[in-house]
């Protein structure tokens, strides 16, 4: 019998100096994402398809699959991945921003022939500097 190798999933979690409503639209709109991350075609629409133009790795197919705004919004990305974002609102106008990164398997290889086991490295990097640098940055100006 067969054993998948699911991996971790990513989780990020940031206060952010900024009330839910200033942060959903800067996570759950195209302009904002585009604004921290990459440039899209995102809609936040349940079951809107739509691209983000991930440079070198070309486009890659997203799927909206859960939104009840300003607190969650999850998308299907790639063939494997789901990304949710989901914020609470805190006290004194802050909010609670998490980002979760999940599909991994280390049986698995990327649409560019990469291992899941490296890419999840890499991302895990990435996002790291992603929402505790960039989404603050964006946020404050």
């Amino acid at each position: 019998m067969e054993t998948k190798q699911t991996l971790p999933e990513i989780r990020k979690t940031i206060v952010l100096n900024a009330p839910i409503e200033k942060v959903w639209k800067a996570v759950a709109t195209s302009e904002g994402i585009a604004a921290w991350w990459m440039p899209n075609t995102f809609e936040p629409i349940l079951g809107h398809q739509f691209v983000l133009h991930a440079g070198p790795f070309g486009d890659s197919p997203c799927k909206v699959t859960e939104l009840d705004p300003p607190n969650r919004l999850g998308f299907d990305w790639g063939k494997d991945w789901h990304l949710t974002f989901e914020l609470k609102a805190l006290e004194d106008g802050k909010t609670e921003f998490t980002l979760i990164h999940s599909g991994w398997d280390a049986d698995k290889t990327t649409e560019f022939g990469q291992p899941h086991t490296v890419v999840r490295k890499i991302m895990d990097d990435g996002w790291e500097n992603i929402v505790n640098q960039k989404l603050p940055a964006y946020l404050k100006g």
